[in-house]
């Protein structure tokens, strides 16, 4: 039986830094591409805009503008929300809410989301994850709250507090649980990305110039209110991340604004039979080589997907996966040159991100801050209590064992939110370290968007 030929010959998934570039690039060299996204304009959550933004408050702006002059020789789809792929005999077909369509090769750059703790009080209204507050912004324009706590743990944090501040917003305090002076272990890889000390010195001078306090080995432990937060209380971490005794204090306010780093959105990499590991901050990582491909043949993948380390390294990635994707779709042979300047450039940034990832470990004296009622899972409403009972009282030995005999996860969010911290819940009560198939059993997606049924319907 013929196959019939594909509609196009590369099909990237996600338009923020890494898909914008692994677009570009593949069409430079030739290669017919869709470039999916779920959002109405391209530029991913770190280029999140909106309708006629000139890029102020914008970090990098400038390449978001030349990615985007490049889009004219790619088939854009936004506001296409990709909910399975799937591979056939001539290739992929991917699933999206307004449709189908097939394609040669598939780039994964689907990007990553907020990787939440729970702590008592963070399902109240007000609570955000520090992403939700900074998409409300940059996105719409819309400050999260009037009086407003940062906290958690990396470097996302500083362009939170500093557009949240900028933008008229009170904000008291914020609180890292880490230290950025772990950076001083990595001399090297942070004076080869200069420019990403200068960025950060440009957010804390914000800070400084608006009195914002910023504490370091200090964190929200818990959140306050009757039908809002009213406020919070910080404490000070021993270097465990346990609780200092006699350092809580309450804060008033109406907002929180809390995140500690980020979770690699892995569902259509997964369906694709991708290998995984686990990555140098202890989130799941999909598994790429030096040409950006995948376990899977003809998938490839770039950004967050591999390991969280920026917008720059994305980039990189992104367009190393179109070179390389378009040699093998269309036989276009990529520059010696330039891949060469691409990976001298990957090797740089990701020794940054490693360092980054060292000076900001999620350490695991958090669950200490945890009571016994404490929701990890607020989709179906599962305590801390109820988590750590199902592997001492029922024999449970692994987070999806655990959700088939206390359902978290089974939500609306299907273990987004509450996965991670679940994993990690179980390892400790077995008295091990997560690993990647503990991450696995809660990552893994059969429909990785949700999707109406009368769409499915539709086809």
């Amino acid at each position: 039986m013929a196959i019939s030929p594909a509609d196009c010959d590369l099909a990237v998934l996600g338009a923020g830094p890494a898909g914008l570039a692994a677009a570009v690039a593949a069409a430079s060299a030739g290669a017919r591409v869709s470039l999916v996204d779920a959002g109405a304009r391209v530029g991913g959550q770190f280029w999140r805009h909106r309708e006629g933004d000139d890029g102020a408050g914008h970090h990098d702006w400038r390449t978001l503008v030349r990615l985007r002059s490049g889009l004219s020789r790619v088939d854009l789809r936004t506001r296409h929300a990709i909910w399975h792929v799937e591979r056939t005999e001539a290739g992929f077909t991917v699933h999206t809410d307004r449709g189908e369509f097939t394609c040669r090769a598939v780039v994964v750059a689907t990007g990553a989301y907020d990787r939440q703790l729970p702590f008592p009080g963070w399902t109240l209204p007000g609570v955000y994850t520090a992403g939700g507050a900074q998409a409300l912004l940059k996105g719409h324009g819309v400050r999260a709250g009037s009086r407003i706590v940062v906290g958690g743990t990396g470097p996302f944090l500083l362009p939170v507090a500093a557009g949240l501040v900028t933008a008229g917003a009170d904000v008291v305090g914020v609180f890292e649980a880490g230290s950025p002076a772990g950076f001083a272990r990595s001399p090297l890889a942070v004076l080869a990305n200069a420019g990403k000390l200068a960025e950060g010195a440009g957010y804390l001078k914000t800070l400084v110039r608006h009195r914002v306090p910023y504490r370091t080995r200090t964190a929200i432990i818990a959140a306050h209110g009757t039908d809002s937060v009213e406020g919070v209380t910080a404490a000070s971490l021993d270097p465990g991340w346990r609780i200092v005794p006699g350092s809580a204090r309450e804060i008033a306010c109406d907002t929180v604004a809390v995140g500690y780093g980020f979770t690699p959105q892995l569902e259509l990499p997964l369906q694709l039979g991708c290998d995984t590991a686990l990555g140098a901050d202890g989130s799941l990582v999909a598994v790429a080589d030096d040409r950006q491909r995948a376990s899977a043949t003809g998938v490839y993948l770039a950004g967050e997907v591999c390991g969280v380390g920026g917008a720059a390294l994305s980039v990189v990635e992104g367009e190393l996966a179109g070179l390389h994707a378009a040699l093998t779709t269309v036989g276009a042979e990529p520059g010696r040159d330039t891949v060469a300047r691409l990976l001298r450039q990957r090797k740089s940034l990701r020794a940054f991100a490693s360092a980054m990832h060292a000076a900001h470990p999620v350490r695991p004296g958090w669950q200490t801050w945890l009571d016994a009622g404490t929701q990890v899972c607020r989709c179906e409403e599962v305590s801390a209590g109820t988590v750590r009972a199902a592997v001492t009282e029922f024999g449970a030995t692994d987070a999806r064992t655990v959700k088939l005999l206390a359902r978290p996860g089974m939500g609306l969010c299907q273990g987004r939110v509450c996965g991670y911290a679940t994993a990690c819940l179980v390892a400790a009560e077995c008295g091990r370290e997560p690993v990647a198939t503990d991450l696995a059993g809660v990552a893994a997606r059969p429909i990785a968007q949700p999707v109406k049924l009368g769409d499915l319907a539709r086809g």
